[in-house]
């Protein structure tokens, strides 16, 4: 008899140990660099920054979605193509895709633009089937906190398991990075990474 529960319980114990060795972790970020509110020009954008921190603290890999058409360099006319896609509910085309059938926890990270998503990130969420993962996002921002973006994401990616965004502010990542890095790793402590 003890033999049968010990042998049951080596082999949950092996099986729980061989599907957290293929879980899969994943970083999707939108960027963009160039002339930012707040912060001026910049050569790295404050969302990529938090993303690297993020990427690096828990192993997983980093994808970065990029629009075909780069949003022009200069702030205020960033904001007016931006904007014009928001109203327009636009959904601007990628450069490359990702599968990510293979993950099972995603990071994503996003500027907030108007209290939302920028469009050519909806571009890359319409084209996946989410069901089953766990999704965590991450944004920047000067002053919106996250937006409408945890509502929009959980009506977008069906079958998921949404967290409540982190929100940083942009000037933080980028001007206080140790500040930055510290953010994340407690919040990242709290969620388990």
């Amino acid at each position: 008899m003890y033999k049968l529960i010990f042998s049951i319980l080596a082999l949950t114990i092996l099986a729980s140990s061989a599907c957290a060795a293929e879980a899969k972790t994943l970083v999707i970020v939108y960027s963009r660099a160039d002339e930012n509110y707040n912060v001026g020009y910049i050569e790295k954008g404050n969302t990529m920054i938090l993303a690297e921190m993020i990427a690096d603290k828990t192993g997983a890999e980093l994808f970065e979605v990029k629009p075909s058409k780069p949003y022009p360099a200069a702030y205020d006319e960033c904001i007016d193509v931006a904007k014009k896609e928001q109203n327009q509910k636009a959904r601007p085309a990628i450069l490359e895709d990702k599968d990510i059938s293979e993950y099972d926890t995603i990071f994503i990270g996003y500027p907030i633009w108007w209290g939302d998503i920028p469009m050519c990130l909806y571009t890359f969420i319409e084209a996946h089937d989410w069901n089953g993962k766990k999704i965590i996002p991450f944004c920047t921002h000067e002053g919106s906190g996250a937006g409408r973006t945890e509502s929009t994401l959980k009506s977008k990616m069906k079958g998921s398991n949404v967290l409540k965004p982190l929100a940083m502010t942009g000037s933080t990542a980028q001007k206080r990075r140790e500040s930055a890095e510290k953010e994340i790793s407690v919040w990242l402590n709290g969620l388990g990474f």
